[in-house]
């Protein structure tokens, strides 16, 4: 059985949260990890979740020696508000 579209997005965000601070997480980490979990889904699907997640605003992605899926950072000065 297939896994809802938005559980996959709510895992791979866990999965994001999880890395933050100890490890920067390609996307192809990401779609190796959940298709290794679900193998029912494949590199579309779960790249369709990411961009999800991008899109919503959840994660972006960061640019240092390659491209990365990470929590958006929140900038010193919003802390402060």
């Amino acid at each position: 059985m297939a896994i809802p579209k938005e559980e996959l997005v709510e895992q791979i965000y866990k999965m994001v949260e999880a890395a933050q601070g100890r490890r920067k997480l390609k996307a192809s980490d990401i779609w190796k990890a959940m298709i290794k979990d679900h193998p029912e889904v494949d590199k579309k699907i779960v790249q369709d979740a990411i961009k999800t997640l991008i899109d919503g605003g959840r994660c972006v992605y960061t640019y240092f020696g390659g491209s990365f899926v990470e929590l958006p950072r929140e900038e010193a000065a919003a802390k402060r508000s």
